[in-house]
This record gives structure tokens, sequence and C-alpha cells, in this order.
């Protein structure tokens, strides 16, 4: 998810390709501020750009009711041409979630996800995913 849907369109693309060259099967398309609330009916995960770590709270509290999970992406993703790092996000985010989801909240998570500091690679990270990793 990106400000516009210019630079996440960018990532949902080599996310794709990632996954492709990957032999998974997923969908990753870009979005925008705006466009979070309908699209988070149908994401798995939301990749936030760097550039929107103001929202993240903001973001993972609309995902958290419809069990989305979010992941910052860290300033540096857009070095990643082949998309391999960004889909690792957004698998580790997915699969965190998983983790979580039976586990009880953890203080100062709503959703029971750690808190983390935005922008690291352990971060909940511009696109959203929807598929099996």
């Amino acid at each position: 998810m990106c400000g516009a849907g210019a630079s996440s369109t960018f990532v949902a693309l080599r996310v794709r390709r990632a996954a492709a060259s990957s032999g998974l099967e997923l969908s990753a398309f870009a979005g925008t501020e705006q466009s979070l609330p309908i699209d988070l009916d149908s994401a798995d995960v939301v990749l936030l750009g760097p550039h929107l770590s103001r929202s993240l709270a903001d973001v993972r509290a609309l995902a958290a009711p419809r069990g989305v999970a979010v992941a910052q992406l860290p300033d540096d993703i857009f070095r990643d041409l082949d998309g391999h790092r960004a889909l690792a996000l957004a698998r580790e985010a997915a699969d965190r979630a998983a983790a979580h989801a039976d586990a009880p909240a953890t203080a100062g998570s709503p959703e029971g996800i750690p808190s983390t500091t935005a922008g690291s690679p352990e971060g909940i990270p511009s696109t959203t995913t929807k598929g099996t990793p």
C-alpha cells in the first residue's frame, strides 16, 4: 500500500513475479490509503510502504478485525528488483499472524501480534497479497 498507488504497483508486480518463479500461487495488487477499506476484503497481508510508517497503527487497527496481517516495508525495499525480499516479508507476516491467531492478545497489541519497530525486517510489511503462500 502506498499513498497514490505508484510505488506499490512496482512492488506488487515484483512480488507476483517472485511468487511465480517460486511456484507459489498468489495475487498481489497495488493499493492506496483510500482503497484500503475495500482492499482488506480480499487481502491476507498488507505491505505498507516505507513512506507510510505514520499510518502503521491505523492500518493495523483496520486490518486486525478482518484477520489481515500488516507489515511495514523497509526504506530500501525498492532496491528489491526481483521481488523475493518483499515476498519473503509478506510470507513472514502471514506466518506470524497465523502463529498468533490462537494465542492470547499481547499487551499493547489488540490483534495479538507483538509490536515491532517500523521499517525493520520484523516490522509487520506496500502491496496487499491474497493467496496461498
